[in-house]
């Protein structure tokens, strides 16, 4: 599981049914800078990512997201999706390892 950055929301002029009840979000994930405590600084650009989304998170959210097959896994049938939310993240700890 990765974390990320909600950075906005993904409008589809087509849908499939079996994305019903759910959203894509445009997310940014964590760098190594983030996990230490620096505020969100922007990527290059094609580093972000579509994240499917059924949990409810919004701009500004930070959320845990599965990719690859695991991302797939919670659809009963085959269904093309990259990433998957996996959680709404409230809080999070960080302590660097010993140098």
């Amino acid at each position: 599981m990765r974390l990320g950055h909600v950075i906005g929301r993904v409008t589809l002029s087509q849908w499939d049914p079996a994305y019903k009840g759910a959203r894509f979000l445009l997310v940014q994930p964590f760098t190594k800078a983030e996990f230490a405590g620096k505020g969100v600084t922007p990527l290059a650009a094609g580093s972000s990512l579509v994240v499917y989304d059924n949990l409810g998170a919004g701009v500004g959210h930070v959320v845990g997201f599965t990719e690859g097959a695991e991302a797939a896994a919670p659809f009963d049938t085959p269904t093309p999706v990259d990433a998957f939310n996996a959680a709404i993240i409230d809080e999070i700890f960080y302590t660097p390892p010993a140098s």
